[in-house]
């Protein structure tokens, strides 16, 4: 008998580590098929990205709903589709877009965009009279108006290019935009419908020179830009910290069945 028990103890044991195991491995796959790290090379999303700053990207959201204006977003640069590029969305496919000096008009309805700073205000870039956005393309530009590359000078983004909306800031501590990603999509409220327009100019996508800011590859030439000592850290963690999660509310569940076979013991005797 006492064999028995101690066989059906060791299996219990063995089978609650292999899930334990299963379930940690499932949710790092999951975590790291959701969620990408990037890191930032560059200043054309100051002030509210900075240089070397590492983020969060979330790749599922635009698979249930498409971007938003507002949107921080991570794309393959049209004019160079290897590398990986960080913008604001402030067009959507249909939108009219205008350009004067350093004013961005949406649908004729110009926008005031508290998330710049006027220091970094800018427009090197010819003017834009109403532009219109192909379907399934964004219009996107940097925060820092005055030193990014996007769309003023080599045209649109193509759906099929994002990455995914830039959700999180982790590293490094202590900045002033560390933590989850400011929603500023209330700055377009007001945009109206876009409006007909005549003989309008469509989005083009052209070629370009290499941006003022990009999300720089891993030396692998792999879009991930955590280095591999630093995966740990941003993958394996949460996922140990799910595992440990799990193997603590199995051991509470264990606890809560032991102390009602022996309350049940006690009433029998």
């Amino acid at each position: 008998m006492d064999v028995e028990l101690d066989f059906e103890k060791r299996f219990r044991l063995v089978r609650e580590i292999i899930e334990t195991i299963v379930l940690t491995v499932l949710m790092f796959l999951v975590i790291r098929l959701a969620v990408q790290n990037f890191n930032i090379d560059g200043q054309s999303m100051e002030p509210n990205f900075h240089n070397q700053q590492f983020i969060f990207v979330d790749k599922w959201s635009y698979l249930f709903h498409p971007p938003r204006r507002g949107d921080v977003i991570v794309f393959a640069a049209p004019p160079e589709p290897d590398q990986d590029y960080i913008k604001r969305v402030v067009g959507l496919p249909g939108d009219v877009i205008t350009i004067q000096d350093t004013t961005v008009f949406v649908n004729g309805k110009a926008l005031s965009e508290t998330y710049i700073d006027p220091h970094r205000q800018g427009n090197p870039y010819a003017p834009i009279v109403n532009m219109v956005i192909p379907q399934g393309d964004y219009f996107v530009l940097g925060d820092n108006r005055a030193g990014s590359s996007d769309s003023r000078a080599w045209g649109c983004v193509p759906k099929q290019n994002l990455v995914g909306q830039a959700a999180f800031v982790f590293w490094p501590l202590g900045q002033d935009n560390w933590g989850l990603v400011k929603n500023e999509s209330g700055i377009f409220d007001q945009v109206p419908q876009p409006p007909q327009v005549t003989n309008p100019t469509m989005c083009p996508v052209k070629p370009t020179p290499v941006p003022a800011t990009q999300i720089a590859p891993s030396q692998g030439g792999h879009p991930s830009l955590i280095s591999q000592a630093e995966l740990p850290a941003t993958f394996l963690l949460p996922t140990l910290l799910g595992g440990w999660w799990y193997w603590q509310q199995r051991a509470q569940r264990r606890c809560n069945a032991k102390e009602a076979t022996e309350q049940d013991q006690e009433e029998e005797v």
